[in-house]
């Protein structure tokens, strides 16, 4: 006899038996729940007394990797952030430093156009560039040239008054004389007395004034303009103060300064030569043709025509 077969049996009916357990065991903690829902709400609350220390424990690993994370983005937010705001500050320094550069340079030009001169004097700006070389002592280059219409003899001025004057020019640069040099001479004046000399460099910081009238009063203080004798140079531009050396010699102390040279202006100055020709006037002149005969009186000879044939 087959000892499965007589299990067989046994096997099935133990297993209706469990189904039936726990379909009855369930039925009876339903209907058991609806009637003492209290107890059962109870037990619950209960149980979560007890769960949530445990669920706090167990959530603190959590909190804690995922506050990590956070972190890590925010440290990589703010490293982004800090590389772009470093360059946007080296950007704006850039711009901080041109702008700089240019309000310096819009003040030197201010500056420049404060020297009053003739609004009918044409004139080229340009900036010293160089300060070397060359036969003379005293001279500066500057980026102005012939093709500027620069000319040799023209006067140069910057923000405080006359420099010197053009003594050689190429197509894009010309050497600027300046009045301390050896070789300088200006015609100059001597305001309020308006006595006439000629501004003399010698090499050294203050030129002197030669040709002044031994009688001239002239004192410390009094102020130098250009005079304009020569038409080379255009009158009444500002060089500088009279004043007294400890051996009492009179020289100028002029207003431009070689330390402080940068922007120039190259004064295209013409002097006005050229004279319109005028017809002499008409008492001068013969009768008109015919006048005489008309009259039968001989015409008298015009005092200049009788000169001019005596």
């Amino acid at each position: 006899m087959d000892p499965n077969r007589s299990t067989l049996p046994f096997r099935e009916f133990s297993h209706r038996i469990s189904l039936v357990f726990m379909l009855t065991l369930a039925a009876a903690l339903l209907l058991l729940g609806r009637a003492e829902t209290y107890v059962f709400d109870r037990a619950r609350q209960v149980v979560t007394d007890l769960a949530a220390p445990l669920l706090e424990v167990a959530s603190r690993p959590v909190a804690a990797t995922r506050r990590v994370i956070e972190r890590t983005d925010e440290y990589a937010y703010v490293f982004d952030e800090n590389e772009r705001l470093r360059a946007e500050n080296a950007r704006l320094l850039a711009w901080k430093e041109e702008a700089q550069k240019l309000q310096a340079k819009l003040a030197r030009y201010e500056a420049l156009l404060n020297v009053q001169i003739d609004p009918a004097i044409n004139y080229a700006s340009g900036r010293v560039v160089s300060d070397s070389g060359g036969p003379f002592v005293d001279t500066v280059l500057v980026n102005v040239g012939a093709e500027k219409g620069a000319k040799s003899g023209q006067a140069v001025v910057d923000t405080d008054g006359i420099i010197g004057r053009l003594v050689s020019t190429g197509p894009k640069a010309s050497r600027v004389l300046l009045l301390t040099d050896l070789n300088s001479r200006v015609p100059v004046v001597i305001e309020p007395a308006h006595y006439k000399a000629v501004l003399a460099g010698d090499n050294t910081k203050w030129p002197k004034l030669e040709y002044l009238a031994s009688q001239s009063a002239i004192s410390p203080g009094d102020r130098v303009v250009t005079s304009g004798d020569g038409g080379l140079i255009p009158p009444g531009l500002p060089v500088g103060l009279v004043i007294q050396t400890s051996s009492g010699e009179l020289r100028v102390q002029t207003f431009s300064d070689r330390g402080r040279l940068d922007f120039v202006r190259v004064l295209q100055y013409e002097f006005p030569s050229k004279v319109k020709r005028q017809d002499p006037p008409e008492v001068l002149d013969g009768p008109a043709e015919g006048e005489g005969a008309e009259t039968g009186e001989a015409a008298p000879a015009a005092p200049a025509a009788q000169a001019a044939r005596e």
